[in-house]
């Protein structure tokens, strides 16, 4: 079983953390979209810094929490994106629409 998690480190900073695949998605998108809800925080920021691996699934994760925040009436950036995301985020074009910090 894949190991996973998402928390809130601090009001609007979301640690991503572990193997993001089919196994661990389904649970991580419901807890997300949870923790984006009720979160004091009008600006988010979604850390991946401790994402070991990932699939394609994690970039789904990515766009779902990006609706999910926006539909909160909130703005959420990512930070620390792996390489292995970003290049996947290369390849399928969504560099552009996924707003990353420096």
């Amino acid at each position: 079983m894949s190991q996973a998690s998402i928390s809130e480190a601090s009001p609007g900073v979301f640690n991503l953390t572990g193997v993001l695949d089919y196994l661990s998605a389904p649970a991580l998108r419901e807890q997300g979209a949870r923790l984006l809800k009720v979160s004091p925080a009008a600006t988010c920021v979604l850390d991946c810094g401790g994402v070991e691996k990932s699939s394609s699934v994690g970039l789904a994760l990515l766009l779902a929490f990006m609706r999910d925040a926006s539909a909160a009436g909130k703005t959420l950036s990512v930070s620390n994106l792996p390489k292995d995301m970003r290049e996947i985020a290369g390849v399928c074009g969504l560099l552009e629409i996924i707003p990353l910090q420096a």
